[in-house]
């Protein structure tokens, strides 16, 4: 690891994470984190959004499919990960340059949720979802954090129109 450039992105799955096998059994999700800074307009004293980040990123084998499991479109992640460089040719033959993440550590955001830790399988991903869908292999059916085999996840009714979870009834909002 030394000499890679490792960063740390905080921000939101702008689809859910897309998985896929490699010839060779591997596992990879694929997602996008968007990002955007807000900045104090030192003029008007108000703060605004700065340009957005938009940052692919991997991750692989046992982590894609806790990936694939326990996040969605819309979930405010922390991704740390290294940063990657590769060059392709379009079908056009025009010669394209892209950064992208390949992940070491990935989790929801508890800044504004709350999220139940379930400790999944060790061992390899298998090769294909496994009973009931589920990614990791496991029949989580009877744990009452999961539901159709992924973790439980606050209903969206319970968000105000920033994404954050609402307070409720004689609660303090965040």
């Amino acid at each position: 690891m030394a000499g890679e450039t490792v960063v740390t992105v905080v921000g939101n799955l702008t689809d859910d994470p897309e998985i896929r096998f490699t010839p060779s059994g591997d596992a990879v999700a694929h997602f996008t984190v968007a990002s955007t800074p807000r900045v104090l307009d030192r003029q008007t004293g108000e703060w605004k959004d700065a340009e957005t980040l938009f940052l692919r990123c991997s991750a692989w084998r046992q982590e894609a499919g806790h990936v694939a499991e326990s996040l969605a479109r819309g979930t405010r992640v922390i991704v740390q990960g290294r940063l990657r460089q590769r060059t392709f040719e379009t079908r056009e033959g025009e010669r394209r340059t892209v950064v992208e993440c390949e992940v070491d550590e990935v989790g929801p955001s508890l800044r504004f949720a709350a999220a139940k830790v379930v400790k999944g399988p060790y061992g390899r991903v298998p090769d294909g979802p496994g009973p009931g869908g589920d990614l990791l292999g496991g029949d989580r059916s009877g744990d009452p954090s999961s539901r159709d085999g992924a973790p439980h996840e606050a209903p969206h009714e319970d968000r105000n129109d920033a994404g954050r979870y609402a307070a409720g009834a004689g609660e303090q909002p965040f």
